[in-house]
C-alpha cells in the first residue's frame, strides 16, 4: 500500500485515525511504500516551516526504513496519461497526484491518503482512507 502525503502528515502530527489505521496496516502486515514523490512534498513543506530542522527530523525519522518508489518510464507514461485525460474533463488534480497514481496503477497498489476527492478521479485505482 503507498502512503499518500496526507498520510504521512497526519502520522508525523499523531492523528488519531492515522496512528490507528498504521497500526492495522502493520498488523495485518501490509507492505508500507512510500513515493520519492511524497518526499519531495515533504521537503517542500519543511523549507515553508518556521521550524524547518523540527519538521526534518521528524520527516527522516518516518521515512528511515520505508520502501521508496520512484516514477519510471512506465508510471511516467501512465501518470501523464491521467493527467492528460483529467485536465481534458477539466477535472485537473494536479501532476504529483497524478505521478502518485500512475505509480500505485503500474505497481498495482492501493493509494492510501486522505484525500480521496482528488483520488477517486482516476479509473481504476484502489484508494483506501481512514
Amino acid at each position: 500500500m503507498i502512503f499518500d502525503t496526507t498520510f504521512i502528515i497526519d502520522i508525523m502530527k499523531n492523528d488519531e485515525k492515522a496512528i490507528s489505521k498504521l497500526n492495522e496496516i502493520i498488523k495485518k502486515g501490509e507492505t508500507q511504500l512510500i513515493t520519492a514523490l511524497t518526499i519531495f512534498e515533504l521537503f517542500s513543506g519543511i523549507s515553508r516551516s518556521n521550524q524547518p530542522e523540527k519538521e526534518k527530523n521528524k520527516v527522516i525519522k518516518i521515512l528511515k526504513g520505508q520502501l521508496i518508489l520512484h516514477l519510471d518510464n512506465d508510471s511516467a507514461e501512465k501518470a501523464g496519461e491521467i493527467d492528460g485525460n483529467l485536465i481534458k474533463r477539466g477535472e485537473d488534480i494536479g501532476p504529483i497526484d497524478c505521478m502518485i497514481s500512475g505509480i500505485a496503477l503500474v505497481k498495482k497498489e492501493k493509494v492510501l491518503t486522505r484525500n480521496i476527492e482528488d483520488f477517486k478521479k482516476i479509473k481504476g485505482l484502489e484508494i483506501e482512507t481512514y
